[in-house]
């Protein structure tokens, strides 16, 4: 399973803005962004004049790395979002959105999408009551997704319960904290990503 194995505050940085990818260090003071709020590398204080693709791909680039998604899955969600009914952008996030990484992330069942990630690969949670390791599944309206049972006693398990039970959980989910799971209520929309984006940019970058 391939993933990006390089210094993660520096996706936040070179976007501009904070992408949360390490958890709680994103929200204090020890975060990179803070203290270099400038794009990485020897001339990352310096001003340049951006293209027009340069914008672009700046936008595909921060949608990509908020899910911590590689380029060829990325592209393969983007044909998805082509064929989906309604308008490609939106859709696009939407499919991102759904997928089972997101989603344990978005319960609060987990501090980061990493982490999120690290935790459905080791089998630590159910879809529909069947065991899922494969981060990328994307759930659908009506899906339970919960940690298994054999997890719920575990350690790690209620280390990342008490450290994100406070987290608020995105109205298209029904959380229920008693069993650690939440029911799909509702496919998400564009206003429930809190993702800043021009997801139109997006679709311009892919349709050249």
């Amino acid at each position: 399973m391939a993933r990006y194995t390089g210094a993660v505050c520096r996706m936040c940085r070179r976007e501009g803005q904070k992408l949360f990818l390490k958890g709680e260090r994103c929200y204090s003071d020890k975060c990179s962004f803070v203290s270099r709020g400038y794009a990485p590398g020897q001339h990352g204080q310096s001003r340049k004049k951006v293209s027009e693709y340069g914008i672009q791909l700046r936008e595909k680039q921060k949608a990509r790395r908020f899910y911590g998604v590689l380029e060829s899955q990325f592209a393969k969600y983007f044909d998805m979002a082509e064929k989906k009914q309604g308008m490609t952008g939106p859709n696009l996030l939407i499919i991102c959105e759904s997928r089972l990484d997101n989603v344990v992330y978005r319960m609060g069942l987990a501090g980061s999408r990493a982490e999120a990630r690290q935790l459905v690969v080791h089998g630590h949670y159910t879809v529909n009551g069947k065991k899922v390791n494969v981060p990328s599944y994307l759930v659908k309206e009506g899906d339970v997704v919960a940690v298994c049972d054999k997890s719920r006693s575990s350690d790690k398990i209620k280390a990342v319960v008490e450290a994100n039970g406070s987290r608020p959980v995105p109205m298209w989910l029904e959380m229920d904290q008693d069993k650690l799971a939440a029911k799909i209520a509702r496919m998400p929309s564009r206003e429930d990503i809190d993702l800043d984006v021009q997801e139109n940019l997006i679709v311009e970058y892919y349709s050249r």
